[in-house]
């Protein structure tokens, strides 16, 4: 669950401009290895892809069905073994992590829906996965985005 808020969060605006953690290759390297990959040109490449298309779905812009392609290939095998039953995914080596981030909001919506979501202040390009009782958490940060929305809001009314 955290590479797939790693990933949705790896092209965050700082002071007004985009960062993409996975645009140089060798940052890009180092967030892959960071997270079980292995940094090869051509699994940044379906990363970045898997991101914009998963940001997309969560934002409600295009609907789960635009993950089809990035799964065309992949497999999940079932193997019994003495633990009990235990399923492999089988795909292209450079494909695994972005596949496993898929699977792991798929899984996610299934358990917890409409529960991770974009950050409520629009200046913002993070996501939040909100574990609260209530399921109302706007912000991906109270710190940071919270705080300025409610100043917002506060110099508004005040004037």
């Amino acid at each position: 669950m955290n590479t797939l808020l790693d990933l949705l969060n790896s092209r965050p605006l700082v002071d007004g401009r985009e960062q993409d953690a996975l645009a140089d290759p060798a940052e890009g390297r180092r967030w892959a290895r960071g997270h079980g990959g292995d940094g090869s040109p051509e699994e940044l490449a379906l990363l970045r892809k898997a991101r914009d298309v998963l940001r997309d779905v969560v934002g409600g812009e295009r609907s789960p069905e635009a993950l089809q392609p990035l799964l065309d290939e992949v497999q999940r095998v079932p193997e019994a073994t003495a633990e009990g039953l235990r399923w492999t995914l089988r795909t292209a080596p450079h494909a695994r992590l972005a596949v496993e981030v898929i699977l792991a909001w798929a899984e996610t919506e299934e358990r917890m829906p409409g529960r991770l979501r974009p950050c409520a202040n629009s200046e913002c390009r993070l996501f939040l996965l909100d574990r609260s009782r209530a399921n109302r958490a706007r912000w991906c940060s109270m710190a940071v985005c919270g705080n300025r929305e409610k100043a917002r809001r506060h110099y508004e009314r005040t004037r």
